[in-house]
Formats: C-alpha cells, sequence, structure tokens
C-alpha cells in the first residue's frame, strides 16, 4: 500500500477514520461535480482537515489541508429538506499528501502515498481486559442517536476499531483529533486517547 495515486480532495473541519461515517451537504458546483463522478465510478475522495481557508470557496483565500487524511466513499445520499444534495461517507484508509494543487473549479486534487497501517480490513487487534471500560464508553457513545443514524458498525473486541470510533467521537478539538489520525501505532492512539479522556472528565473538554 505504499504507493501513490492521484485523488481529488474534500477539505473540512472535521476528522475521518476508517469505519467512521460523516454526512455532508453539498452545494458548490465542484463537489456536485466530484459527488456525481464518484457514484458513477464507484470511486472516493479525500476528507482532509482544514489547515487554512473556509470550507466554502471564497475570492481572495486559499484551502490549505494537514497532510494526512482518510480515503472516503459514498454509502448513501438523498435531497435534504433545504433543497440541497445530502450524502453520507464512509472512511477506508489513511493516506499522506505528497503534492496538492487547485484545479480552475478549485477543487483541491492530491498526490497521495497510502498509510502502511490504518486501512480497512487489517488483522484485528484483540481488546485487552485493562481497556475494557473505553468499550463501554463507545457503546454509550453510539447509542447516540445522531451516531446511531449514521448506521457505523463497529467491533468492540478490535483494539485498533475501539481506537478509530473513540478517536472520532470524544468532544475534543479538531486538531487532537488530527494529531490522533497522524499516529500509526494502535497502542500509542489508545494511551493518548485516555490522556484526553482524562481531562475531558477533569476539565469537561476544551
Amino acid at each position: 500500500m505504499s504507493e501513490q495515486e492521484l485523488i481529488a480532495l474534500f477539505p473540512l473541519r472535521s476528522v475521518l477514520f476508517p469505519g467512521g461515517r460523516l454526512p455532508l451537504q453539498v452545494f458548490e458546483q465542484r463537489y456536485l461535480d466530484l459527488i456525481s463522478q464518484s457514484l458513477r465510478s464507484d470511486t472516493g475522495f479525500g476528507i482532509c482537515l482544514l489547515s487554512q481557508g473556509g470550507e466554502t470557496a471564497s475570492p481572495g483565500t486559499t484551502q490549505q489541508v494537514h497532510r494526512t487524511g482518510t480515503y472516503a466513499k459514498i454509502v448513501d445520499w438523498d435531497q435534504l429538506p433545504n433543497g440541497l444534495l445530502g450524502v453520507t461517507v464512509e472512511g477506508h484508509k489513511k493516506f499522506r499528501v505528497q503534492e496538492c494543487w487547485p484545479r480552475e473549479n478549485r477543487l483541491l486534487m492530491a498526490s497521495v502515498e497510502w498509510a502502511p497501517t490504518d486501512y480497512l480490513g487489517e488483522t484485528p487487534i484483540a481488546l485487552g481486559e485493562e481497556h475494557e471500560h473505553l468499550a463501554e464508553l463507545l457503546k454509550d457513545l453510539m447509542a447516540h442517536p445522531l451516531v446511531e443514524g449514521l448506521g457505523m458498525e463497529s467491533d468492540l473486541t478490535d483494539k485498533r476499531q475501539l481506537a478509530w470510533r473513540l478517536a472520532e467521537l470524544l468532544p475534543v478539538p479538531a486538531s487532537d483529533k488530527q494529531r490522533l489520525l497522524e499516529l500509526d501505532d494502535t497502542d500509542e492512539r489508545i494511551r493518548e486517547i485516555e490522556t484526553l479522556l482524562a481531562a475531558v472528565m477533569r476539565y469537561g473538554g476544551s
């Protein structure tokens, strides 16, 4: 999984992990075209956290993204009550941006290298008793109606999937979630999650 590939990017102020789902409202023409092409060809695009600029195009501004993101594919779409196109995407595998540039329509394109870890289908890592409390916490988080409505599936006996879901769902800043995404070691990610969780419990988050 080390070869490079050219993909389109969908910059957001959110961080997506493999197996996670994210609802999007689409109205800019560059993204309507991207969604249409993705549906026709059954391909995906990269979700990256913005480091500069807004989610929508504004005159005189540019979008810059963090260099680690997640390749996502569309799993559902519909017209929303407000008339906009709504799509739900699911994360598949992590990548690192090598080069990034805008097309004439301002759609960001990137040459990416697939990460050696953090992709759907990896061999599960057995969850030890010392982390069962995290599995119970994740059960509670995934029972929230907004999360439950996304239809995500997660193996709570797999430490890797547990870390992915907790990293997405904990009430911490996107910068912390991005830092967790950039880690390649599941045990290190779990340790960082427990540190963040302790801060949330002590100070109520930030």
